[in-house]
């Protein structure tokens, strides 16, 4: 009897998920679906159901055709994103450890100043940042970018890093201090390896935060020639007419270096969430 509970335990929970992983895939069907078809079928039949001929020339068009570079758009995302990538996991993995390691007042109010900076809407500070960035000669840039969005970051990258630093023990980094490594060392040669999980889940955070931002570039890099991708997908919608097939095509390139990238580390991005090091 109690088996049977169990397998019915298990079969509900099991169609559960099934089902939940099956409307997490309906929108993504409906983009794939929308961007195979003509402009025509799009607006009259948005269910995207079926696909009698697809229409392959629409990521062609989207790619160089059709009035939007979104090559060039790629690759401006991927120098912004793996810049701030970079920039945020740098000092955030060293701002965290210096506030984890060395506890003070200082270093707290530090850390709660970090932790505010997550909960309170980044939008407060947009037009002061365009404004500094403007006065630095930075607006439209990469630089004034990723210099935004490490501002943007940093804060979650802190939190999460000082979180799994104070997890594990500090025996390694004792060790190596009496044998009279220097504590950058330390940190480099010892720590930063151990905190790998947590740094895959601060660059993929980061990353898919950067990658689909939409309105910040909008804002700092319309009308530029380093517009990202989300800004050239845009290109399509116009003030009276807006190419559709384009837009989901558009969407679906951009969609492929964020779905490889998280099937490369989701190990270590699941690793870092539930935290800790096994010994």
């Amino acid at each position: 009897m109690s088996r049977l509970k169990y397998r019915k335990r298990t079969f509900a929970r099991e169609a559960l998920m099934l089902l939940a992983a099956a409307l997490w895939w309906v929108p993504f069907y409906l983009v794939v679906a929308l961007s195979l078809q003509d402009n025509e079928a799009v607006t009259e039949r948005s269910l995207a159901l079926p696909i009698t001929h697809p229409e392959l020339e629409n990521f062609k068009e989207a790619w160089s055709g059709a009035g939007a570079n979104l090559g060039r758009g790629l690759l401006s995302s991927v120098i912004i994103t793996l810049s701030s990538v970079f920039v945020v996991v740098v000092l955030g993995s060293l701002a965290a450890y210096t506030i984890a390691r060395h506890a003070s007042r200082l270093n707290n109010v530090l850390y709660v100043t970090f932790v505010l900076g997550i909960v309170m809407p980044y939008q407060l500070g947009l037009i002061p940042a365009f404004i500094a960035l403007r006065e630095l000669g930075l607006v439209g840039s990469y630089a004034g970018m990723v210099l935004l969005y490490t501002g943007l970051e940093l804060p979650t990258a802190i939190f999460l890093y000082a979180g799994f630093i104070r997890a594990f023990p500090r025996e390694y980094e004792e060790a190596a201090l009496v044998d009279g490594a220097a504590p950058f060392r330390v940190y480099w040669r010892i720590v930063f390896p151990l905190i790998s999980p947590i740094t895959a889940t601060v660059a993929v955070v980061t990353a898919l935060f950067v990658w689909n931002d939409f309105f910040n570039q909008l804002v700092f890099l319309a009308g530029t020639d380093n517009q990202t991708l989300p800004v050239a997908i845009y290109g399509f919608v116009g003030e009276f007419a807006t190419q559709w097939n384009y837009v989901f095509a558009g969407v679906v390139i951009s969609i492929l270096p964020v779905l490889v990238f998280f099937i490369v580390t989701q190990k270590q991005l699941v690793r870092g969430f539930t935290g800790g090091i096994k010994s």
